[in-house]
């Protein structure tokens, strides 16, 4: 009986002894967050007294994004507050948005910055938010909703009439014109759409969208897009691509096609390929915003709200008009990124 009671001892002993094992192995493998993080990675729950900022974006292969993740970084580190910045592959995956958003939240961060893809999805997360005291702020896209305390982006609706405006000019005045935009769910995405053609249709009565595809955002779908467009419409003067994946797959589509020099491209956003293609004569223009401004507005914003200050519903980051002429300024490299 003796044996019998010792041999269960030294099991229990070393159960005890495997099961600390694997705590301190836990809590080793947590301890290493970092002030900013980017991709899918998201950091864990915030520690006592410190300001956690989760940034959830509409993507994060876009140049874009990237540029807006480094001013996010940029203010994390000048202020003092631990951020994370993801976002989907691909700006058509609003659930793994809304996936990402639930797991931010979960983590009980001080406050969050948040682009919705889908705004209408977003609601009963954000409300979630707001009943736990978690400020929200909107960036690029809003958020049709006054839970977010405010939106630091573009006004879309004039960047978007002043890339209508460029593409009358462009065109002469008249003739038959095409859109490529990334959806119809986001305000992004509502706003370029309306702006642009609210512009053509009520200050150029001989010009005409014969088209509106929305592509995702994603330049492979957005590139057959554009080629049907031009197969179907073959005295077409015109497209403009309304974010960053829109514009290169309208770019690739003219390149393809060999439409050079006779279809006038403008797009919106910048990176790599659309300086080069307007450098080239492919596209004639483009609008950019100040992507790092937005991270940076956005993170200042939150941590604002998070000291109770108050804060004006919209912060405008502004947006610039660049082409071959301007696109080697001071000011204009400044806000555009490869």
């Amino acid at each position: 009986m003796g044996k019998k009671l010792s041999v269960f001892a030294l099991v229990l002993m070393l159960a005890a002894s495997l099961l600390s094992a694997c705590g301190n192995a836990g809590n080793g493998a947590s301890g290493g967050d970092s002030p900013s993080e980017g991709g899918s990675g998201s950091g864990g729950s915030a520690a006592e007294g410190e300001i956690y900022i989760p940034i959830i974006s509409k993507g994060f292969q876009h140049q874009f994004w990237q540029a807006v993740k480094s001013g996010a970084e940029q203010a994390g580190q000048e202020l003092g507050v631990r951020i994370t910045f993801e976002g989907p592959e691909t700006e058509s995956q609003v659930d793994k948005q809304i996936e990402m958003l639930q797991a931010a939240l979960d983590k009980k961060p001080s406050a969050i910055g948040f682009a919705a893809l889908d705004s209408q999805a977003s609601i009963p997360l954000l409300k979630k938010a707001q009943e736990n005291n978690i400020p929200v702020i909107a960036f690029d896209s809003g958020v049709e909703s006054d839970i977010p305390v405010t939106t630091a982006s573009t006004d879309n609706m004039a960047a978007s009439a002043l890339a209508a405006d460029k593409m009358a000019e462009l065109i002469g005045g008249e003739g038959k014109i095409a859109m490529v935009v990334h959806d119809q769910t986001s305000v992004t995405g509502v706003s370029r759409r309306d702006g642009f053609k609210k512009q053509i249709e009520e200050k150029y009565p001989n010009i005409q969208i014969v088209d509106i595809q929305y592509g995702g955002g994603d330049h492979l779908k957005s590139t057959d897009l554009a080629k049907a467009m031009m197969q179907a419409h073959p005295d077409l003067k015109g497209i403009f691509g309304a974010n960053e994946g829109s514009a290169v797959g309208v770019i690739n589509a003219v390149t393809e096609m060999k439409k050079e020099g006779q279809i006038v491209v403008i797009g919106f956003d910048s990176g790599k390929a659309q300086i080069d293609a307007i450098k080239n004569g492919t596209m004639a223009g483009a609008i950019t915003q100040n992507p790092v401004g937005i991270g940076y507005e956005t993170v200042k914003a939150a941590l604002a709200a998070i000291k109770g200050e108050k804060l004006e519903p919209q912060i405008d980051t502004g947006f610039y008009w660049y082409d071959k002429n301007n696109i080697d300024s001071e000011e204009i490299k400044a806000v555009i990124y490869e």
